[in-house]
């Protein structure tokens, strides 16, 4: 590893440690150059699939745009920073996993529901009412007793 402050590739690792639950590793490092200690992270560089939309088009996945609609869902909910990125990092992970070079977007919505409904249940409603196009009010009443029983829905399954 080069040095960022010296450039010299005289480096050595101090200390490793697991961080973002084992899907990173972080390696305090210092220069035997300079001196200067500093911080990498080595994550593992695997592919995500291509999403199929409703309409049979592909689009790359944009994490993004992922992070993007699950802040939105969470808006002014007491959730952390630190816990809607480690819910990002399982949906990707659960995607990765499935070792699948295309994957229908419906796949990725039912994750970000999975994730929302453990973190916040509010949002998880918000974000279920636009996913699933509810027409009126009796569909959020549906769903939040569904919440509140512990139930699945049929796409759920």
């Amino acid at each position: 590893m080069r040095c960022p402050f010296c450039g010299t590739q005289d480096t050595k690792v101090l200390d490793s440690r697991l961080v973002s639950e084992g899907a990173q590793v972080r390696r305090r490092r210092t220069c035997g150059h300079c001196q200067e200690r500093f911080t990498t992270f080595e994550i593992a560089e695997l592919q995500m699939p291509k999403l199929i939309k409703n309409d049979g088009s592909r689009e790359a996945f944009d994490e993004d745009k992922l992070r993007s609609g699950i802040v939105k869902a969470l808006e002014k909910r007491p959730v952390s920073i630190e816990a809607i990125e480690t819910a990002i990092t399982r949906i990707k992970e659960k995607l990765q996993a499935t070792g699948e070079r295309e994957l229908p977007s419906r796949i990725i919505g039912e994750a970000v529901m999975e994730e929302l409904k453990r973190l916040d249940q509010v949002a998880y409603v918000r974000f279920a009412s636009v996913y699933r196009s509810f027409k009126d009010i009796s569909e959020f009443r549906e769903e939040i007793e569904r919440l509140e029983s512990g139930q699945t829905t049929s796409e759920e399954k």
